[in-house]
């Protein structure tokens, strides 16, 4: 595997203390290229005799969603990186939908119900499997997205922390490509070989996170060290979004 982004990831566990003795990592995978490197990547972490962890991978369908994932594939990549697999399907449904009937729901996007069923199913798998971390492959294309997203659309200047411990659960969420470009990570796809989907996300390229994708391409046509300045200046940034200096 490409050693820079071996190197980064080993920093980005260190430097932000995300891997302990004793931790059970449950792994979002969602059969993007992201999600297949961090599992790939925790996987080869977890044959080193220390720190002392196990990972397990979750791959949740949403029903209501035209998303269909070649689970064969999935089962094949899990094995090789040596991390078992667990497969959810869940439905959103008419009862989902009430539930969700409030003002953050009624502004939302749509990608907001999907995304909320399937982190609210990584929760109760990660607790009825006895996981105390929870990770996801968000790169720091995608920290600097967030930011520019939380600025446009809240007002704020905050992005996601490379952890998070969350208030209602005893869980931890970890992002440990946090130091990874995605353009590194998509040349580790070609190079890997990593199968994508054949049938994607109908709304994959009209979220506001695909704006945000190309407010960055113009900016980064501006000035090639914009990426390095701006995650630079998350690193500035006292708020409870980030416990952790970047």
């Amino acid at each position: 595997m490409n050693t820079k982004i071996v190197r980064l990831f080993h920093k980005a566990c260190a430097d932000y203390g995300l891997i302990e003795d004793g931790d059970h990592i449950l792994v979002g995978l969602s059969g993007g290229k992201d999600s297949l490197a961090l599992t790939e990547l925790l996987g080869a972490r977890a044959k080193i005799y220390k720190p002392r962890f196990r990972v397990t991978a979750l791959h949740v369908r949403v029903k209501e969603r035209d998303y269909h994932s070649d689970i064969s594939y999935l089962e094949r990549f899990c094995e090789a990186a040596g991390v078992p697999l667990m497969v959810k399907d869940v439905e959103i449904g008419n009862e989902g939908v009430k539930e969700l009937k409030n003002e953050r729901a009624k502004e939302a996007n749509p990608c907001f119900l999907c995304s909320w069923y399937r982190r609210k199913t990584l929760f109760n798998v990660a607790q009825e499997i006895g996981c105390n971390k929870i990770a996801f492959g968000h790169h720091r294309d995608d920290l600097i997205e967030t930011m520019l997203m939380n600025l446009i659309y809240q007002g704020t200047f905050a992005t996601m922390p490379p952890m998070l411990q969350m208030d209602k659960m005893p869980l931890r969420i970890i992002r440990p490509l946090c130091l990874i470009d995605e353009q590194a990570l998509i040349a580790l796809a070609a190079e890997r070989g990593y199968e994508k989907q054949t049938v994607l996300c109908p709304f994959e390229h009209v979220s506001s996170r695909e704006k945000a994708k190309e407010l960055l391409r113009q900016i980064k046509a501006m000035s090639p060290e914009a990426m390095d300045s701006m995650y630079g200046a998350l690193s500035n940034v006292k708020t409870d979004y980030l416990p952790h200096k970047i």
